[in-house]
């Protein structure tokens, strides 16, 4: 019965009811769309959707057209709320979103919630207006600014949040708090409702689509989201089919944060995407990753080699980690001169980026 349904349906309706399930993961709502579809088709009321857009149509109208169908009566409201809520975000998505951010002046932002994600690092959403995104390119960042107890002068630092480029009425920061950190203690104190103070964006790696073939990235703890920020808009595009290996370093499995994130990118995209965690020791023998630092052997076995074309190698993490990776950035910010492993490998500036 199903299949005779399912090829009587018009196939614009096959088409709409197939593409964006709305409120269900294991296909029920395609399902129900499909039974309200072939309700319709068998009770002789095709013309209905042919001359009047669904979402158009009241549903107390379709209930009566529908009475002396029996349970078809169910199945076809279901149908009608399910494209009706498909065609309500068709919409809002086809509206233009303003930017919220401003990179002449600060403005400030507030706290929604913070989620902790582990022992010392955590989730912070920010609230925006409901068709307001960020407004950040890839890749770019911003600075925030904040008084830190008595300090005369304001702590300002930069950041880079881990929600989607596009994402609207809201953006994430994961923040690592340290000891000695003057802005990720104060991050880590707010409470919902207070503000925080935000400039940008700041330019960093200018990314084009097919401009390269493999980009190889090494983060260490927080250094991660520059590299998740790439990765996300990378797999969200169709037509980028650029190949990325990222190489995550931290103390403990304990400190890798965004794993989940992570494991289900390079789930999703297994031919895109490779992921390879270091850890400086292992506390379990179930460990499967990496163990100690990253060294030239771990670069040279995950990092695309030097001598390929159209790749890229990038570096976000600890001084100490970036000086023995790439070397540091120059004193005014700039890229500075490429050093460490990847100097000794024969990488060229152009070949190195440095978060």
């Amino acid at each position: 019965m199903l299949a005779s349904i399912r090829n009587s349906a018009p196939r614009q309706f096959s088409r709409a009811y197939s593409t964006a399930p709305v409120g269900t993961k294991n296909g029920n709502g395609i399902l129900w769309a499909s039974l309200a579809t072939g309700a319709v088709l068998v009770g002789g009321r095709r013309s209905i959707f042919t001359q009047v857009p669904m979402w158009q149509q009241d549903l107390p109208r379709l209930s009566l057209l529908t009475h002396h169908h029996g349970l078809r009566q169910t199945t076809l409201q279901i149908g009608y709320l399910y494209t009706r809520s498909k065609q309500t975000i068709d919409v809002e998505s086809a509206t233009p979103a303003t930017k919220a951010l401003d990179p002449k002046n600060f403005v400030g932002f507030k706290l929604k919630e913070a989620i902790p994600i582990n022992h010392d690092t955590s989730r912070f959403r920010f609230a925006l207006e409901p068709n307001q995104e960020l407004g950040l390119d890839i890749t770019s960042c911003f600075v925030v600014k904040a008084k830190v107890g008595d300090d005369e002068k304001p702590t300002i630092r930069p950041y880079t949040p881990v929600s989607p480029q596009h994402a609207r009425g809201y953006f994430d920061l994961v923040i690592k708090k340290y000891a000695t950190g003057k802005m990720s203690s104060h991050i880590h104190a707010m409470a919902p409702g207070d503000i925080l103070e935000i400039k940008g964006p700041v330019p960093k790696l200018p990314y084009k689509t097919g401009a390269l073939k493999e980009i190889g990235m090494i983060a260490g703890g927080s250094g991660i989201t520059p590299m998740l920020q790439l990765i996300q808009h990378v797999l969200a595009d169709p037509n980028d089919h650029t190949k990325m290996t990222l190489v995550f370093a931290n103390k403990s499995e304990e400190d890798i944060i965004l794993r989940s994130t992570l494991d289900e990118f390079a789930k999703k995209h297994p031919d895109q995407l490779k992921v390879h965690y270091v850890i400086d020791k292992a506390s379990s023998a179930d460990w499967k990753g990496d163990v100690g630092y990253v060294n030239k052997e771990l670069v040279q076995k995950y990092m695309p080699a030097a001598d390929k074309d159209n790749i890229l190698v990038s570096v976000c993490g600890p001084v100490p980690m970036m000086k023995s990776i790439s070397g540091v950035k120059a004193p005014d910010y700039s890229q500075g001169e490429v050093g460490g492993i990847f100097k000794e490998l024969g990488y060229t500036s152009e070949q190195v980026f440095k978060f």
